[in-house]
C-alpha cells in the first residue's frame, strides 16, 4: 500500500526496501554539491556530501530527466530523503552487466596491462580480471622448451599494451575479480569445422609450432591462415622414440595426419598411424639369440638406447635398450659405449606388442 504522510512525502509500505538494496530513479534537480533522484512511489533519494565527491567524475555527464541506478545507504535522512550511493551501485551493476555478457557468450575487447607466470592481467569495467596461459588460443600459446617457467613468463610479456578478443569464463563477485577465456571464442568455429570431420580421418595441414611435447598443426589449409589447431603428441610423430619433435617436423612443413581422437573441441593427431609399423615386422626380421648390429644414440642411466636396421624392403629402424645391468657399473658401460658408434649385440629379448627389444654388448 501507498499513503502519504503529514509532509506530504510518498512512501511505499509494500516493498520492503533495506539498505544496499538498488533503486531505480529520475533526476529531478541538482546543485553544486547534491544530485535529487525522484523513485517514483517510493519516494526521493539524494546523492550528496561524500557519495557525491566520490561519484563527481559520473554526476558531470548527468542532467535532469536522465535515469540512474543508485544503491541506498540509508532508508530515511533527517529530511526525509532516501540517502543513495551511485558509486556502490555501479560497481554491483557492473557485475549484473557482466553476468548478462557471460550468459549471452559475447565477446569482450580487453587491453593487456600485466602479466605473471600463470596467465595475463587486464581489467574490465574497472574490474581486474585474468586470463590464464591455458585459456589462450592456441596461436598465443606459449611454446617454450622443457616448459621452461621463466621462459614462458618472457613470452607472455609480448602481449603487454595488445588487445585481445575474449569471453568470460567465469565471475568470482567475491574476489572481486573476472577469469577470461580467448579459445573460447573460437569454439563455434571450431565446432562448424569438426562437424565434418571425425575420429579417424585424414587431413593435411600446417606445422604451427613445436614444444617439448609435440608439434601444434592447424587444419584445413587456407591462405587466409583461418581453421583450428590440433595436437600431435610428441608419442605420435613416430614409431621410433622421439626425443625433439623438432628431428621429426619443421614449422610450416605440410603433413598428412590421421585424427585420433576429439574431445572437448580439442583434437588429437597422430603422424606415425600412417608409417608403417616396423614391429609388425620384427619377428619376421629377426629372433632372440640373433647377432645384430646397433647404432647408439642415446646413454641414460638406466641403459643405451640402440638403434638397429632390420632387414625387411623398407630397412625399417626400431629402437633397443642394453641395460644397464649388462655392465659391471654405469661408469663402465659410458666407457664402453659412445653414442653415434656402431656395436655387434645380442638380442636377448623381442617383445613386439610392448615395442621393447633387449640386447647384449658382444666384445
Amino acid at each position: 500500500m501507498i499513503i502519504k504522510d503529514k509532509e506530504n512525502k510518498i512512501k511505499d509500505t509494500s516493498v520492503p526496501f533495506s539498505v544496499g538494496s538498488t533503486v531505480e530513479g529520475k533526476i529531478v534537480a541538482r546543485d553544486r554539491s547534491a544530485i535529487f533522484i525522484d523513485l517514483g512511489p517510493f519516494g526521493t533519494g539524494v546523492i550528496y556530501g561524500k557519495e557525491f565527491y566520490l561519484a563527481k567524475d559520473a554526476i558531470k555527464s548527468l542532467n535532469i530527466g536522465d535515469k540512474i541506478f543508485a544503491k541506498i545507504i540509508e532508508l530515511e535522512n533527517d529530511d526525509g530523503y532516501r540517502e543513495l550511493s551511485l558509486k556502490d551501485a555501479s560497481k554491483e551493476l557492473s557485475w549484473q552487466k557482466l553476468k548478462e555478457i557471460k550468459e549471452k557468450g559475447e565477446v569482450l575487447k580487453v587491453k593487456i596491462t600485466g602479466v605473471n607466470k600463470g596467465g595475463l592481467l587486464t581489467d574490465f569495467s574497472s574490474i581486474p580480471a585474468f586470463l590464464p596461459v591455458s585459456q589462450l588460443a592456441p596461436e598465443h600459446y606459449p611454446r617454450v622448451a622443457d616448459a621452461d617457467k621463466q621462459k614462458i613468463l618472457k613470452e607472455l610479456q609480448k602481449f603487454i599494451g595488445k588487445t585481445l578478443e575474449v569471453k568470460i569464463l567465469d565471475l568470482m563477485a567475491e574476489e572481486n575479480k573476472l577469469i577470461l577465456s580467448e579459445k573460447a571464442k573460437s569454439e563455434e568455429k571450431i565446432k562448424e569445422i569438426l562437424k565434418i570431420h571425425k575420429k579417424g580421418d585424414i587431413i593435411e595441414g600446417e606445422i604451427t609450432g613445436i614444444a617439448d611435447f609435440g608439434a601444434f598443426i592447424r587444419f584445413p589449409l587456407s591462405s587466409e591462415k583461418s581453421g583450428i589447431e590440433g595436437l600431435i603428441h610428441i608419442s605420435e610423430l613416430d614409431w621410433q622414440l622421439v626425443e625433439n619433435p623438432a628431428e621429426v617436423v619443421k614449422i610450416g612443413q605440410i603433413v598428412k595426419a590421421q585424427i585420433i581422437d576429439i574431445n572437448n573441441n580439442q583434437v588429437f593427431l597422430s603422424l606415425k598411424s600412417l608409417k608403417k609399423n616396423p614391429w609388425e615386422e620384427v619377428e619376421k626380421s629377426c629372433k632372440k639369440g640373433d647377432a645384430v648390429k646397433g647404432t647408439v644414440t642415446k646413454i641414460s642411466p638406466f641403459g643405451a638406447f640402440v638403434e638397429i636396421v632390420l632387414n625387411d624392403e623398407n630397412a625399417s629402424k626400431i629402437r633397443s635398450l642394453c641395460h644397464v645391468s649388462e655392465f659391471e657399473s654405469q661408469g663402465k658401460m659410458e666407457e664402453l659405449l659412445k653414442i653415434g658408434k656402431t656395436y655387434d649385440f645380442q638380442i636377448l629379448s623381442i617383445e613386439p606388442k610392448e615395442h621393447r627389444m633387449s640386447l647384449k654388448l658382444v666384445n
